[in-house]
């Protein structure tokens, strides 16, 4: 990470925060005033660490750590996840850390984020573990909140680890984790991508990094992780559940308390003044870093729909998951309606969809509108499906689940298509 955020100081923002500052909120609040910078701060009260945050907060810093421009994003993605390389470098915890020692979280700089949070969360810390059956490897990133000096508490949805976790539960044993705080924005990209459980989240990483990545041999449980600041390992605590919650969630809202699984931690690694990421709730990184990798899904979907397919985009202000932009090269009427319900079925949690041609810039809200109001009559274009299957993170669902989803075929007419030629965009006027 660190020879990232030199990237990021010559080429983007980045403040330094010199003043001290509390863990309790006072970050929280510096961070929502510069939502879109990298900050990095120096004196924190409760820790003897830096905290950093905003690393992956804009889509141009996430292109530029994957060596991709922003419209390449999701092809990029599509690339690593396809053809996932082998690690062959693997160090020692010596040889990267320069101090160890028993688990003990009050060392770090964990920032409570709201009042009404259930305590301090930890954001960006990426859970590695093994499928106790068949040995593959699982990345993925949790929030977790500090319980004790050595117990987290952890938020895990039915996927990947939730699998790992239930086989081991069955078996009465513990699930062995490690815990990677502070790595390269690729990484952190990588372990959110949606891939089979047969394959590792960590070979996506290292495709992103050129086949150039290591991975660091833990200690006391047998697991490899990535180059990280700071490294907790521990177990995953068998039939055993406590209260996790309040947290914000995604939609700038609060998610419920919830009865999860607790991680117990033997040992702490960490690198000299070394840097605490934290992802700040609902704010863009966390946007971002949960939604980027649920677009290639949507893209995938759509182009066995329509092959013309552009590009794709979950927007921000959607917060990356529940609102969709799709362009496309229209051939025949009726194709918008098609990727419509192509991309609804591709990303359940998806809410709203808006289909536009391929001179429309979907990542710009005011081009987006631009098709809306020109290109969209209302009882022929909009679709809404009642009674759908949507996000728990929709605070418009209904208990059992269901919402309202609505599709805008935003595409102009292939009928008269000089009616919807953009004149500003065509016309030399020099």
């Amino acid at each position: 990470m660190r020879e990232f955020l030199k990237i990021l100081e010559d080429e983007f923002k980045v403040k330094r925060i010199e003043k001290e500052v509390s863990t309790r909120y006072e970050v929280s609040r510096i961070i929502k005033e510069h939502p879109r910078d990298v900050l990095i701060f120096e004196n924190v009260t409760e820790s003897d660490m830096r905290i950093v945050s905003g690393i992956c907060n804009t889509r141009e810093k996430i292109a530029r750590a994957i060596s991709a421009t922003v419209p390449e994003i999701t092809g990029k993605i599509m690339q690593a996840t396809d053809k996932p390389t082998p690690i062959k470098r693997v160090e020692t915890v010596g040889e990267n850390f320069q101090v160890s020692g028993e688990a003990n979280l009050g060392k770090l700089p964990v920032p409570t984020y709201y009042r009404k949070d259930g305590g301090a969360y930890i954001t960006a810390g990426v859970v590695v573990a093994k499928d106790p059956e068949t040995g593959v490897r699982n990345a993925s990133i949790h929030r977790m909140l500090v319980k004790d000096k050595d117990r987290l508490g952890i938020r895990i949805v039915p996927r990947n680890l939730y699998t790992y976790y239930k086989k081991a539960e069955k078996l009465d044993k513990p699930l062995e984790v490690a815990i990677a705080i502070g790595m390269h924005p690729a990484t952190l990209l990588a372990s959110c991508t949606s891939i089979p459980i047969t394959a590792d989240e960590l070979e996506v990483a290292n495709t992103f990094h050129n086949g150039s990545m290591k991975l660091v041999k833990c200690e006391t449980v047998d697991l490899e992780v990535p180059d990280c600041e700071i490294l907790l390992e521990g177990q995953i605590l068998p039939h055993e559940r406590e209260a996790e919650g309040p947290f914000v969630d995604l939609t700038d809202t609060y998610d419920v308390v919830r009865q999860e699984p607790v991680i117990q931690l033997e040992r702490m690694y960490y690198k000299e003044n070394p840097l605490f990421h934290a992802i700040m709730p609902a704010g863009y990184e966390h946007k971002l870093l949960q939604g980027l990798p649920q677009e290639p899904r949507i893209y995938r979907a759509v182009q066995n729909t329509i092959p013309t397919v552009k590009n794709v985009v979950l927007t921000e202000g959607g917060c990356c998951w529940l609102h969709a932009a799709v362009s496309i090269e229209k051939q025949t009427e009726g194709d918008g309606k098609n990727v419509i319900m192509a991309a609804l079925a591709a990303h359940p949690s998806l809410k709203h969809c808006i289909v536009v041609d391929d001179d429309i810039d979907i990542f710009n809200n005011e081009d987006l509108e631009y098709a809306i109001a020109t290109r969209v009559k209302g009882d022929d274009d909009i679709i809404i499906v009642p009674k759908a299957r949507g996000s728990s993170l929709d605070p418009c669902a209904q208990p059992d689940g269901t919402t309202t989803k609505v599709g805008v075929d935003a595409t102009r007419s292939l009928k008269e298509p000089e009616k919807f030629e953009r004149v500003s965009k065509m016309e030399d006027l020099e």
